[in-house]
């Protein structure tokens, strides 16, 4: 049986599609209007068509017959960090997702977002989106917040992962993807490329980097250079002796202070999104971090990824006698 097929929107450094690569879903096409963001995707996967567009301008007609369609539109609509304007901010691409799943129909739907898109405030917002993929023939909707430490990463990050299925008793079989492992620290997970400069003081602060990380923040081109987010993430940071003030272009050398607060290099923080070291990113240090800010966690979109390959399939279990599902069209 071949694998599933999946179109995906705003696809950015390929943090959502590597995840449903690696839960075997082949990409037939990964839409993003990010210049260095499409250098990554043709950069690490140059069998991929990659479409370097505004998915307004994307005919969604093309694509029909592919299994799934995936994404993540963009969340400052929906993000405590800015006004919540939702539906009224021009960067609210929601519709244009509505339309292009109206134009190929896949047979299943992921899209991802803060968990701010969960909140009460947006609950007419949701019930209107799933009213509208209900007139599209989508039987089954559910949306749930997960945390990336759930799934091996070593940040907390919650997203919101919409998940929307056509078919009714794939529905009944799709069951989100239960935890799978203890987070590592950000010790755990960075110590030996800090410690690939030749920094004496390595050891000692992977001991002292003991717990996760806070949310990695990725910023908009309208921020400076790269840093580790507002202020209190950086008091976060530090109290796992990180300066979260920019980021390095190297790991600390043999010189550097052994109490010192080193910080992050751009692969550094690739590896707490959860990318392997073999994912490049194109682009100078601040585009490639804001590349890495902004992905979704690779492990997330793989473990939902192949519960949704599963249903489809029919591998999964069917649902429990009065287990409710988060939202039901």
């Amino acid at each position: 049986m071949s694998n599933p097929t999946v179109v995906e929107l705003c696809a950015g450094a390929g943090g959502q599609a590597l995840g449903l690569d690696m839960a075997d879903i082949d990409h037939a096409a990964a839409i993003e209007i990010d210049t260095h963001a499409c250098a990554t995707l043709r950069l690490n996967r140059p069998g991929w068509r990659v479409i370097e567009s505004d998915v307004r301008l994307v005919d969604g007609r093309q694509f029909k017959g592919v299994d799934m369609l995936a994404g993540g539109v963009p969340c400052p609509p929906f993000s405590i960090a800015g006004k919540q304007l939702g539906a009224d901010d021009e960067r609210d691409l929601f519709p244009e997702a509505v339309r292009l799943i109206s134009e190929c129909l896949p047979s299943a739907v992921m899209l991802e977002n803060v968990p701010g898109f969960a909140s009460a405030k947006f609950q007419d917002y949701r019930a209107k989106l799933a009213r509208q993929l209900g007139k599209l023939g989508y039987s089954f909707l559910e949306w749930r917040v997960l945390n990336a430490s759930d799934y091996g990463v070593p940040q907390l990050r919650p997203r919101c992962i919409i998940v929307a299925l056509r078919s009714a008793s794939a529905g009944r079989r799709f069951v989100w993807p239960e935890p799978i492992s203890d987070p590592p620290t950000v010790g755990e997970t960075l110590r030996d490329l800090m410690a690939a400069g030749g920094w004496r003081g390595a050891a000692a602060w992977a001991k002292r980097a003991a717990d996760i990380g806070p949310t990695v923040v990725g910023g908009s081109k309208k921020h400076g250079g790269p840093d580790l987010g507002p202020t209190r993430a950086r008091a976060q940071w530090a109290t796992l002796g990180v300066d979260g003030l920019g980021l390095a272009n190297e790991p600390p050398s043999r010189d550097f202070p052994v109490d010192a607060m080193p910080r992050l290099t751009v692969r550094m923080v690739a590896r707490i999104q959860g990318f392997p070291d073999d994912w490049s990113f194109a682009g100078k240090k601040t585009a490639s971090y804001r590349q890495v800010g902004n992905a979704f966690p690779p492990p997330v979109a793989r473990a939902v990824g192949a519960a949704i390959r599963d249903a489809l399939a029919g591998r999964q279990r069917a649902r429990r006698v009065g287990e409710q599902p988060a939202l039901v069209v």
